[in-house]
């Protein structure tokens, strides 16, 4: 009797203006090869976050993928273009985030 559990990135979403990155990941555990139960965790990638100093003046970071599979890494590579990372900044910023 052998039980195994797999983690499955089974969903990968680009949603928005910004390209924010979805992910669902999958935890299956299995009995034997048959599956005993399935649950889900997701999680979600903006391409840059910003900080407002005391100074008034703006931080913005690149969203560190290095954590993340090479699919994941691949999308974000693709998707988060240098106009999508701009645009991004611009409505933080408008938004006082």
């Amino acid at each position: 009797m052998a039980i195994t559990k797999e983690l499955i990135e089974d969903k990968i979403e680009i949603v928005g203006d910004y390209k924010a990155i979805q992910v669902r990941t999958a935890t299956v555990i299995k009995e034997d090869g048959v599956e005993l139960s399935r649950s889900f965790h997701r999680h979600a990638l903006d391409c840059v976050t910003s900080v407002k100093n005391d100074d008034d003046s703006w931080t913005h970071t690149d969203t560190d993928i290095s954590g993340e599979s090479a699919e994941v890494q691949g999308i974000a590579t693709a998707v988060w273009t240098t106009t999508i990372k701009n645009a991004k900044k611009a409505a933080n910023e408008a938004a006082g985030i």
